[in-house]
């Protein structure tokens, strides 16, 4: 009986070292509930085309799925496991900047790589040199939408309305506010709001008071829909437009028809009249019988720029796969080329789209 335990223990310990283990952090429930499920799908489709192809250094990769629950200690909670418990090779996620923020010391201070595949925010990949992402930062998402409201829409007086408890909302405003102003735009009323909040009818308010020309919210749809939703209840008839914190069904689904007409950045469109997008999404419908949107498109990327590091660090030696994500130059994604910068930061284009018959419609990209 001692005999065969040892040889049982001895297999599995094989097995696992066959294997290629990447942690990954998502908020699978909770309020940003459906940002984490459009990323797993994109994973799980890059997983198993990954794997079909024969995996990475004859290994296959193995995906372990953690939920946060959208909550930054429980993000913290699940990375601790995955790199205590589970050992893993390299985590990605989490989904946005302040849970990001939240794990991103952890990851460091054991040497895991860690990789985004959407938080935003300037400071994260300022925690240490094992963290990147591979989505763009806020401040090229802030300049990019405020030289759209001012260039395509328009608009010289803008306001703002800014979740305070969001690293990614309150560096979004930052970035957007600064470069409006360099191109001679005026911001003429900053508001604020927490998440969670459901009634912004007092900021609104002050906000049409002040006679903008467009409004600028750098939320997440949860928030953002309701927003949209009772500013078209006050009459307050001007352009809004906000990043890629809206990009969710959801945003519709809870705006209703007010949301007709608003503007937003992100990273992907399934309109995008490219091979690479057109074959992507084809794959994904067959898969998930829908469309994929770009929380799902930079899940998949993500996954795939990871594979590829690794394969060509021909080893999982995690200081050979930090190297070689840090010298990542033009990968192919769908969200577009992707080259990591000086700073592990992902250098790609900003998708503008416009909601339009109750869906979000593809109006240009916009590059660095």
């Amino acid at each position: 009986m001692v005999f065969l335990n040892l040889l049982l223990s001895g297999c599995a310990r094989k097995q696992e070292e066959e294997r290629i283990k990447i942690g990954v952090i998502l908020p699978l429930t909770g309020l940003l509930s459906t940002f984490g499920q459009s990323v797993r799908k994109g994973v799980e489709l890059a997983l198993e085309e990954v794997n079909k192809g024969g995996g990475i250094l004859g290994k296959q990769i193995e995906c372990i799925i953690e939920d946060d629950e959208s909550k930054t200690d429980g993000a913290q909670t699940v990375v601790t496991k995955l790199l205590t418990k589970d050992k893993v090779d390299l985590v990605l996620g989490e989904v946005v900047s302040s849970a990001t923020l939240a794990i991103a010391p952890l990851c460091q201070r054991y040497k895991v790589p860690l990789v985004t595949p959407s938080a935003t925010n300037v400071e994260v990949t300022k925690v240490g040199d094992y963290i990147f992402r591979t989505c763009f930062i806020d401040d090229f998402q802030g300049s990019a939408l405020a030289r759209f409201a001012f260039e395509n829409l328009g608009a010289r007086r803008a306001a703002i309305l800014k979740d305070v408890k969001s690293d990614y909302s309150i560096g979004l405003a930052s970035a957007f506010s600064k470069t409006f102003k360099e191109m001679g735009g005026e911001i003429v009323n900053e508001q604020a709001y927490a998440a969670g909040d459901t009634d912004f009818r007092t900021q609104l308010t002050s906000i049409k008071a002040s006679n903008p020309d467009a409004l600028f919210i750098p939320g997440y749809y949860t928030e953002v829909g309701l927003i949209i939703r009772q500013a078209k209840e006050l009459s307050l008839r001007i352009t809004l437009l906000g990043g890629d914190g809206w990009d969710s069904p959801k945003l519709v689904e809870i705006a209703g028809a007010s949301a007709e007409g608003t503007y937003f950045g992100t990273h992907f469109s399934p309109q995008q009249p490219t091979p690479r997008v057109r074959d992507f999404v084809s794959a994904f419908r067959q898969k998930y019988n829908e469309d994929p949107d770009a929380l799902a498109a930079l899940g998949y990327d993500a996954l795939r720029l990871v594979a590829d590091a690794i394969r060509r660090a021909g080893t999982m030696e995690r200081v050979k796969v930090r190297e070689e994500l840090a010298k990542t130059s033009k990968f192919t994604g769908v969200t577009g080329d992707i080259t990591i910068d000086e700073n592990r930061n992902a250098r790609k284009p900003l998708v503008m789209l416009k909601i339009e018959g109750g869906k979000p419609t593809y109006l240009t990209s916009i590059e660095l």
